[in-house]
């Protein structure tokens, strides 16, 4: 479980295509100081494994079902990634209930500037936006946000400059695809009133 507060801003080193899934290695030196192999850690939103620790870089592996639901295929090397090592007993839980399981892709339709932050709108899949309330939470590329608005294409948030400055989000431009995983309670609650 991860709380979509982002731990460090970490770097891809190499994108191993091999088969059909990919070999991440990342330099995460905060992450990988406290890491074993077999720890989760959520990159860019997304629960992987650690396979390797090597120094400063941790090694995920990514598999086809993660690919075709995630962002981590367009990965190359130097990209920026989002890093949160998996909640432990007895930590805050500052942002909201995020498990990792990305549900789908959306696309960043504008960034514009906002006072002293940024509003940006994302175009999603209808089979997210029904999970989607103004004023309820999601999670935009690991980080734990909340929805500003919604229309019948998107969803928008309002970024502060600490997420701007801590997080990639900053570097959002229109036609981005982010990971997007909406709030796990929203799916329970759909599920119990349709029985």
């Amino acid at each position: 479980m991860f709380t979509g507060l982002v731990r460090e801003v970490g770097r891809v080193l190499a994108a191993d295509r091999g088969g059909e899934g990919i070999r991440l290695t990342v330099e995460a030196p905060a992450t990988a100081r406290n890491a074993a192999v077999g720890d989760s850690v959520a990159l860019d939103g997304v629960c992987l494994t650690v396979v390797a620790v090597d120094g400063d870089s941790l090694a995920f592996d990514a598999v086809p079902e993660t690919l075709a639901r995630t962002n981590l295929g367009i990965l190359e090397a130097g990209a920026a990634i989002n890093i949160e090592p998996a909640l432990r007993a007895g930590e805050p839980l500052g942002g909201h209930i995020v498990q990792g399981h990305v549900d789908g892709l959306a696309h960043v339709r504008t960034v514009e500037a906002e006072g002293e932050g940024v509003r940006a709108f994302f175009d999603a899949p209808r089979e997210l936006l029904r999970y989607l309330v103004e004023k309820g939470s999601v999670a935009v590329q690991g980080v734990s946000l909340t929805v500003a608005a919604v229309d019948a294409a998107g969803f928008a948030v309002a970024l502060v400059p600490h997420t701007l400055e801590v997080t990639t989000l900053g570097r959002l431009r229109a036609g981005d695809a982010v990971n997007v995983e909406v709030d796990v309670l929203a799916k329970y609650v759909e599920k119990l009133l349709a029985r």
